[in-house]
């Protein structure tokens, strides 16, 4: 087995799948979502960083998976798997989802945040995935890291600090 961990950057509408003792790291979530799901028997961890909640709101033929919650979340989820995890010891943790612009509050339209966040939650129940932990909302951008050891998803937030969920 590696010993060494490797850092592996998610990218915006990117995901990822790490296997112990490699990290999951994205930067720049503001109304954007990381799903994090992890199996801690297999130590295997999946990474999203979703942008929307529907590829609805696609245009065109060609649609980046890692865009859209709805397409996003069951690619990850078959990714993960074809790496050895087994869906029914996955769980989920989930960040970002923030109001980033005080314009868009008043308009239920433009809340992408709220709305990304709800698309991720029922996509995962849909699928049977139970939220074990969540750093949703707000109005300050974030950057996570999550260790596919352990399971821990290290959350920064602007002008907020560092927390562990």
């Amino acid at each position: 087995m590696n010993d060494v961990a490797r850092v592996i950057k998610v990218g915006m509408a990117d995901l990822q799948v790490a296997r112990a003792p490699d990290r999951l790291v994205t930067v720049g979530l503001g109304s954007c979502v990381a799903v994090c799901v992890y199996d801690p028997a297999a130590k295997v961890a999946g990474l999203a960083h979703i942008m929307l909640p529907t590829s609805d709101l696609a245009r065109g033929e060609a649609t980046n998976v890692g865009k859209y919650a709805d397409t996003a979340i069951p690619a990850l989820l078959s990714r993960m798997e074809a790496w050895g995890g087994l869906k029914r010891r996955f769980v989920a943790k989930l960040a970002g989802g923030a109001q980033m612009f005080a314009v868009a509050a008043g308009n239920p339209a433009l809340r992408i945040g709220e709305r990304n966040v709800a698309a991720c939650k029922d996509l995962l129940a849909e699928h049977g995935i139970p939220i074990i932990a969540e750093d949703t909302g707000g109005t300050s951008g974030r950057t996570v890291e999550f260790d596919s050891e352990t399971g821990k998803l290290v959350i920064r937030t602007v002008q907020k600090g560092v927390k562990e969920v």
